[in-house]
């Protein structure tokens, strides 16, 4: 994985960690439904976002390497049923980090 975005998803990870800690008193103390549910929303933008990062280090690394190597038709089948399990990151409305 090359160090920076190596360093940017463990990052929001750690951040992602305490985050999830928060919503989880926040269920253990009852506070109100909407307000959970807000919070874990955001949770799960911050891992959208991570596996943004990861799929850009692996075209940025492993699917460059593979077409390189004349593994085009190897790597399109791996990416497309990699974006299978991640349709988030494909998703128009996620942005740009």
């Amino acid at each position: 994985m090359e160090p920076h975005h190596k360093k940017s998803a463990l990052g929001r990870l750690k951040t992602i960690r305490g985050h999830l800690d928060a919503v989880i008193r926040m269920v253990e103390e009852e506070r109100y439904c909407p307000e959970i549910m807000k919070q874990v929303s955001a949770v799960q933008g911050s891992l959208e976002k991570v596996n943004r990062i990861l799929l850009q280090n692996h075209v940025e690394t492993c699917v460059l390497r593979a077409v390189e190597e004349g593994r085009s038709a190897q790597v399109v089948d791996e990416l497309m049923e990699t974006l299978r399990y991640t349709p988030s990151v494909t998703d128009a409305r996620g942005g740009n980090e």
